[in-house]
């Protein structure tokens, strides 16, 4: 059986110009590659026209330029899109594009499953498969690219989708070299947050390289109920993951960290866990994003009431806190956070070898 071809969107820019450059080619063709991948959205290097003929038709021959294939497109009431992407293996992962008024938000996945097995999120409950490739990362922005509608066009990225990112992280960083490139997608770091459970290691070579934000999905604030709800606290307990925080010279008031919070009624919701998160984030440059917790098959979480959420929220403002409280979106199409779990039409999940 002959072997597939590599595919060029697994190289970044420094490495498609090591490439070029090793075959004989100049390196400047790099950006215009790069361009006609990215910008343009041109996937034969046929039609990438300012190329020489002979250029053209090696890449043609020696290399893919896709990695996923739409398989579903669901769209919510509020705007929300949610597609299900086919990699060449099978594998199925899930993509989400949120418009906000002048903003178009994609959440992009970087594992097919996760392993973390953190009890309120729908993906944890997949079990795990593989890490995605560079190609299939920056390849979920070439394809729901092709969703927007007139006018519409991405303008945050958020690795917030399925899996850990820094459990992926090589893979995670050559793709932020591409989305921040001037020829391919020429986003501002500062519109890129890469989002972990507390993967304490590998939380400074993310900041040293790339100009992201940090978000910290935290859920509690003791170690007890942690563990529980985040069964990597057991490894990078609340302790070693603040002062890890503490220590990042990237952490600072003109670039805090995120923190994720969900909430979920009756565990983690009380004015008590509200003083101590105070406690908690005391001196760290931070922001809090509070998300009730958005319900799926299989789950016995809930989502708190108004009220509880509204005295949450209370406690953190009136400790100087800077809150945000997150609103559910796409939740009927399950594309809210903590909803993903790649089903396909028929509501059926990715197969995983540990389910």
């Amino acid at each position: 059986m002959p072997q597939a071809l590599p595919n060029l969107k697994d190289l970044d820019p420094p490495r498609l110009r090591e490439r070029l450059a090793a075959g004989g080619v100049a390196p400047y063709r790099a950006d215009q590659i790069l361009a006609w991948l990215y910008a343009r959205g041109v996937d034969d290097p046929r039609e990438m026209t300012d190329l020489a003929l002979d250029l053209r038709e090696r890449l043609a021959a020696e290399w893919r330029t896709r990695a996923l294939e739409t398989a579903v497109v669901r769209r919510s009431a509020d705007g929300t899109r949610k597609a299900v992407l086919r990699a060449a293996d099978g594998a199925q992962i899930e993509s989400v594009l949120i418009p906000d008024d002048d903003r178009v938000t994609l959440c992009l996945s970087t594992q097919v499953g996760c392993p973390l097995a953190c009890s309120f999120c729908a993906t944890g409950a997949m079990g795990f498969t593989r890490n995605l490739t560079t190609a299939e990362i920056v390849d979920q922005v070439c394809r729901m690219r092709e969703t927007l509608g007139p006018g519409e066009r991405i303008t945050n990225v958020v690795f917030m989708g399925m899996g850990e990112p820094l459990l992926n992280l090589p893979a995670v960083l050559r793709a932020i070299g591409v989305l921040v490139h001037p020829r391919a997608f020429a986003l501002a770091g500062r519109r890129i947050t890469v989002s972990t459970a507390g993967l304490v290691p590998k939380i400074r070579p993310l900041l040293e390289g790339a100009p992201v934000n940090l978000a910290v999905s935290l859920h509690a604030t003791t170690d007890a109920l942690r563990d529980a709800l985040v069964p990597l606290n057991r490894r990078f307990p609340l302790a070693a993951l603040l002062g890890e925080l503490r220590s990042l010279e990237a952490i600072s008031p003109r670039r805090p960290v995120f923190f994720e919070y969900t909430l979920l009624g009756g565990v983690n919701d009380a004015p008590a866990d509200a003083e101590r998160l105070l406690v908690l984030l005391r001196g760290l440059p931070s922001k809090v994003n509070v998300i009730p917790v958005n319900p799926h098959p299989g789950s016995s979480f809930r989502a708190p009431a108004m009220d509880a959420i509204d005295r949450f929220l209370g406690v953190l403002a009136r400790g100087g806190m800077t809150v945000t409280l997150r609103r559910s979106r796409g939740a009927d199409i399950d594309a809210a956070c903590g909803q993903l779990a790649a089903r396909a039409e028929g509501g059926s999940r990715t197969p995983s070898p540990n389910r």
